[in-house]
């Protein structure tokens, strides 16, 4: 059974820092794609960043981020702990969100709308102005 736990969520003030982990178990991590997507209330689901298994998987790079937090936030994985985690700098306010941790074994293209095998429940970021 494959679990995704994430943890690290909470309440910070503008300006502030926020580092989530997501636990994986009953997968090989190392083979997966894995992301974090965050939704709103009233807003979709969207990317934030994907960190590929490979050192090279999309024309040479290894990480995508969405535009929205590019400079700011920080994806990295570590294998020989079946984690990724997700660094969050110079929060603003509208990072307001659930973060949600997805692991995915296809290959298929982050711009795909079945992207994600597995997803974990979620962790709630919020932060003050």
């Amino acid at each position: 059974q494959v679990q995704l736990v994430e943890s690290g969520g909470g309440l910070v003030q503008a300006g502030g820092s926020l580092r989530l982990s997501c636990s994986a178990s009953g997968l090989t991590f190392s083979r997966y794609d894995m992301g974090w997507f965050r939704q709103a209330p009233g807003n979709e689901r969207e990317v934030v960043g994907i960190i590929s298994w490979s050192t090279f998987s999309w024309s040479g790079r290894s990480t995508i981020y969405a535009n929205s937090v590019k400079g700011r936030f920080t994806i990295s994985r570590d294998n020989a702990k079946n984690t990724v985690y997700l660094q969050m700098n110079s929060l603003k306010p509208e990072d307001t969100a659930v973060y949600y941790c997805a692991a995915d074994g296809t290959g298929r293209s982050y711009l795909s709308p079945r992207w994600g095998d597995y997803w974990g429940q979620g962790t709630q970021v919020t932060v003050s102005s």
